[in-house]
């Protein structure tokens, strides 16, 4: 999970993120829920209803991180896959396209048509620019694991599918629950919990069930963490600050990542996004062979 610092990697599939809220479950709400916990019983002491309005705040937000942190690997495995599956059935209607255009202008030798011809040719093999040579094989963090394991002659292992498993999906929210570094009383336990998040964060993105099966039981076998300290007021209203201005970095994050073309996409099947694929392949697939059928009766 990215520290207050990091800069979010966009990228998305399943129902889009649900926005942050401001009522007694969202960061903006919890205040303002803990307020009211007096009663006829006796008031709370101030520091009781602001150390509870910071648990519920960091609680809301982790959960809101969470989502957003899986629909943004759903949406980039949705776009490699997108491009290893349908980049050549694209490629091959660019191709039908520029043949077909050539039929026409050999048969017509009509300038119009040749200058169309060409234009079809040129698409086929357009000049890439700098984003589209390091497309798939760099991310925020540098090289992404499929480049890094070619470049070491590891074996490549790219995403199988979209969404990762519902076992999978339930372990990365266990963990992250357990372990997020906001839940952290002190820099050396931000600092540990950074780390091990970064590898449940890496285990899911591979979707890899067995590996984070195995990093809760390491988790929970790890040393507990420390009871809660008394907290001064003034830090108590400091974090809850921190914590509204992350759920605002966090909404726009999402935001981004339901706007781009990827996530635009994915709106489209919010319940099966493996199967948006194979709708797609399935039309192209049909569209393939219409553009065959055409080239076979012009050039006949």
């Amino acid at each position: 999970m990215t520290t207050p610092e990091a800069e979010p990697t966009p990228q998305e599939p399943h129902a889009a993120v649900p926005p942050p809220t401001d009522g007694a479950g969202g960061v903006g709400g919890a205040l303002g829920g803990a307020g009211g916990a007096g009663g006829a019983g006796g008031a709370p002491r101030p520091e009781e209803r602001l150390e509870r309005a910071v648990r519920a705040a960091e609680q809301a937000l982790i959960e809101y991180e969470i989502a957003v942190e899986t629909f943004r690997v759903e949406v980039e495995n949705f776009s490699r896959l997108h491009h290893q599956k349908l980049g050549p059935m694209y490629a091959r209607l660019d191709e039908l396209d520029a043949l077909i255009a050539e039929a026409v202008a050999a048969r017509s030798g009509d300038p119009e048509d040749r200058r169309r011809a060409d234009e079809a040719r040129a698409r086929v093999l357009p000049m890439p620019g700098v984003e589209e040579l390091f497309h798939g094989w760099m991310d925020g963090e540098g090289l992404y694991p499929e480049a890094a394991a070619m470049l070491t002659d590891q074996s490549v292992r790219p995403p199988q599918r979209v969404r990762p498993s519902d076992e999978a999906r339930r372990l990365y929210r266990e963990l992250v629950r357990k372990a997020h570094p906001d839940l952290a009383q002190d820099e050396e336990e931000r600092a540990r919990r950074d780390e091990f998040i970064s590898r449940v964060n890496a285990a899911y993105a591979r979707g890899d069930e067995t590996l984070l099966g195995e990093l809760l039981g390491e988790w929970d076998a790890g040393p507990a963490p420390e009871e809660q300290r008394p907290t001064p007021a003034e830090e108590l209203y400091a974090r809850l600050e921190w914590l509204a201005r992350r759920k605002e970095l966090l909404a726009v994050v999402a935001h981004d990542l339901e706007e781009s073309a990827i996530g635009s996409m994915l709106k489209l099947a919010p319940d099966d996004p493996d199967r948006l694929l194979d709708e797609i392949a399935e039309q192209l697939l049909a569209q393939v062979a219409e553009r065959e059928a055409e080239l076979e009766r012009v050039g006949a």
